[in-house]
């Protein structure tokens, strides 16, 4: 016994520290957290951040244009609108080019008015310069306008509630111009085909005919189109790529708000914001024309860059 004396001691001193100790596989609490403490830390695995769309960037761009109604009147009256314009980004220093109506839709496909100071019709209106239209197709690019109740492509007068003077690729009378309208300039009712196909031009109108765009109509009329057309617009897969965005703004305001107008400038992967910079239809122009990746026209040139204020990535 007296020679087992040192062995049972060490024994002794050792066995609280040994799982084996008490005829237990377990360790003891004692040795668990001495092992523990022995042994690299793990980190705990955290939610990964949502991937970032492959490539992602604008390709397409969609401009609604409502009627008459300043920034105040729009933001008032078209809630749905306005809801959409405050879960992405407007601006409200955004005016329009001059008055009546169809100067402003000339200064956004043209960056001028190209001396155009009134309503008349394309008869009256010969216009031959460049313009955004021919500008898509000359850089392989594709352009579409969506006017709803236009009776056939590229209809060059009034019909029904259908007014001309808000479509303004009608107005550029060339061959090329002309024959390109006939076939791209389109009723309205083509529109959520394309969405739900991918199919959505490079640049494009989305024209309201004249109770829906609040000319005639009131501007809840207005809301309730101009929201339809854009649920199909976000359910489709450019939205849902990150390719797609979503313009809506007025041709003009009531003449009492020194023409400031509402816009909204909206892509899925925005952070919601509001833009104070200075922009005008000019700026638009140069948005359109950033998407094609062409030159700016006339005063586009100078104008400040609607991409920039809104920090829209174009690819």
């Amino acid at each position: 016994m007296r020679r087992l004396g040192p062995l049972f001691l060490l024994t002794a001193l050792l066995c609280p520290l040994l799982a084996a100790c008490g005829g237990s596989d377990r360790p003891s609490p004692e040795a668990k957290a001495s092992l523990t403490a022995a042994s690299p830390s793990v980190a705990t695995p955290t939610p990964s951040a949502p991937p970032s769309r492959e490539g992602s960037g604008v390709t397409k761009v969609l401009v609604f244009v409502v009627e008459n109604h300043s920034l105040a009147q729009m933001r008032a009256g078209m809630p749905k609108t306005y809801g959409f314009a405050s879960r992405h980004a407007y601006a409200t220093s955004y005016r329009a080019t001059r008055h009546p109506s169809l100067p402003n839709y000339i200064a956004i496909a043209a960056g001028s008015t190209l001396g155009v100071a009134d309503d008349a019709n394309p008869s009256a209106h010969r216009l031959t310069g460049n313009n955004v239209f021919r500008q898509a197709r000359r850089s392989g690019h594709t352009a579409k306008v969506y006017a709803e109740s236009m009776p056939r492509p590229c209809t060059l007068t009034n019909s029904g509630r259908y007014a001309v003077r808000h479509n303004p690729w009608t107005y550029f009378s060339s061959a090329q111009d002309r024959a390109a309208c006939r076939r791209y300039d389109v009723p309205a009712t083509r529109l959520a085909h394309d969405a739900a196909t991918g199919a959505l031009p490079n640049v494009g109108f989305v024209i309201p005919d004249v109770i829906d765009d609040a000319h005639d109509g009131t501007l809840a009329q207005a809301d309730s189109w101009i929201s339809h057309q854009i649920d199909v617009l976000t359910a489709g897969p450019d939205w849902r790529a990150g390719r797609l965005a979503i313009v809506v703004t007025a041709d003009e305001d009531d003449r009492h708000s020194g023409n400031k107008v509402l816009t909204v400038v909206a892509t899925p992967d925005q952070r919601p914001q509001v833009v104070r910079t200075p922009l005008s239809h000019y700026s638009l122009a140069g948005f359109l024309e950033d998407v094609l990746h062409v030159r700016h026209l006339r005063q586009a040139r100078t104008a400040p860059s609607l991409a920039k204020a809104f920090g829209v990535p174009v690819r």
